[in-house]
């Protein structure tokens, strides 16, 4: 019920900017296309496919590349074929490639998203269903549109879709973010000391100390550009995949999209992304050994076998008990009272009944707000979910009460309510401008 009322709360959408933006996507397109039209690439391309030349089409882009152009392709795909994906288009020096990788995410960005803010508007607000019944984890999904599938990793993409998401008048976007809240509820499962030393402890970083081990470097410094990349790399291509049962192959390859490193063969001097004080990637790496990819794998081999068998060995030790506890009943209890269970994979039965019970812990928050702001009659209004954040439409007057009942909600509440919860919970709060765009 809780989802319902914001569903039919809704989001102000400004529709006059989405029309104009659509319109100025269009001519940039159509720019980039006669851009395109003049490269060697295109040339060869239509000379090939002559009228069914189709821009969109990754066979034909695969074939024009590495059989026609005797590319050699930076990474493969699994049945061994040269890989279009962006990363790897990416770290092809082929002119024609930048338009049409422009023109891709450009298209997507018009008909995808701002197509869909027009669509599915109602005078001029968007009311999003949030549904509870279609994910096997437990978690929500949303639909109509999809609320949760706006752009943010792509900084363009981002800037565009949410410029298109107002507040009401008067009134300023608020999210709630619950900070790191899939590994905090994994720790309440296995209980790892390592784990809750490192949750527990402000000062500690996860996810530097393994980017350290990663990239073989005795001081990382986030206050450094190439030192923060490096992190998130060390997070999104190594650390919460492995949490989710991924394994060091793949993130080898992620990683190596991360540093602009080829993933097919020996690694050029001055290539990849460049370190502090000019040093080229593949060459710090050289100077420690690792001269390929091939090599790199082997070093990602060993970070791995020492990740689960020294530094998160309880951890791992209880994944395995899980998987033998699911494999002996069919079904696995979360600590909330729920049920997973059907056929599952390995990385299913280690990660669905965390990734439920930490939605349950931001619902339980979402419908424990929802109680107060009616008994209050607040004019602020919960409007949607996104993932780990909460996101609401307030009246400026109400931010600070607002905040101080988020944080008690998780601070006390939760854990009052559920006492398996050992670690400390909290929530990120952002509040944008009085009637700026989900954007500022």
């Amino acid at each position: 019920m809780a989802l319902a009322r914001a569903e039919r709360q809704g989001i102000r959408v400004d529709l006059d900017y989405c029309e104009r933006k659509k319109e100025h996507l269009t001519k940039k397109i159509q720019h980039h296309n006669k851009r395109l039209e003049q490269t060697k690439l295109y040339q060869l391309w239509h000379k090939i496919y002559k009228g069914k030349t189709n821009i969109h089409s990754n066979q034909q882009l695969a074939r024009v590349l590495y059989k026609a152009m005797k590319i050699t392709p930076p990474k493969l795909t699994e049945s061994g074929e040269g890989s279009t994906d962006e990363a790897a288009l990416s770290q092809i020096d082929e002119p024609g490639l930048q338009w049409i990788l422009k023109i891709r995410k450009l298209n997507k960005i018009r008909d995808t998203y701002l197509a869909a803010f027009t669509r599915d508007q109602y005078q001029g607000y968007l009311h999003p269903s949030f549904e509870l019944h279609n994910v096997r984890t437990y978690r929500s999904s949303s639909s109509n549109p999809n609320f949760q599938n706006i752009p943010k990793r792509d900084k363009e993409a981002m800037r565009i879709c949410r410029r298109a998401l107002l507040p009401r008048p008067g009134h300023q976007l608020l999210e709630a973010d619950f900070a790191s809240i899939e590994v905090m509820i994994s720790a309440c499962y296995h209980k790892d000391p390592t784990m809750l030393k490192y949750l527990k402890d402000k000062k500690s970083d996860m996810h530097l100390d393994m980017a350290r081990q990663i990239f073989i470097l005795d001081e990382l410094d986030r206050s450094k550009a190439a030192h923060a990349l490096l992190r998130q790399a060390a997070k999104n291509g190594f650390v919460f995949p492995q949490f989710y049962g991924d394994y060091y192959a793949n993130n080898a390859a992620s990683l190596c999209d991360w540093v602009k490193l080829n993933q097919n063969g020996a690694w050029k001097p001055g290539s990849g992304i460049t370190l502090p004080g000019g040093i080229p990637m593949a060459d710090h790496f050289r100077d420690r050994g690792i001269k390929s990819y091939q090599q790199f794998l082997d070093h990602m081999k060993g970070v791995e076998d020492d990740f689960w068998g020294n530094r998160f060995r309880v951890y791992s030790n209880w994944r395995e008990s899980w998987v033998s506890k699911y494999r002996k009943k069919g079904q696995l209890q979360m600590l909330t009272g729920f049920e997973c269970s059907g056929e599952l994979k390995r990385n299913e039965i280690i990660n669905y009944p965390i990734q439920g019970t930490a939605f349950h812990c931001l619902l339980f928050a979402f419908i424990e707000l929802d109680k107060i702001r009616m008994e209050e009659g607040w004019k602020s209004a919960l409007i949607g979910q996104i993932h780990d954040s909460i996101i609401m439409d307030i009246d400026p007057e109400e931010r600070d009460h607002i905040s101080n009942v988020l944080k008690t909600i998780v601070k006390e509440a939760l854990p009052k309510a559920w006492p398996w919860i050992i670690v400390p919970l909290d929530i990120d709060l952002d509040a944008y401008e009085v009637d700026a765009a989900w954007l500022k």
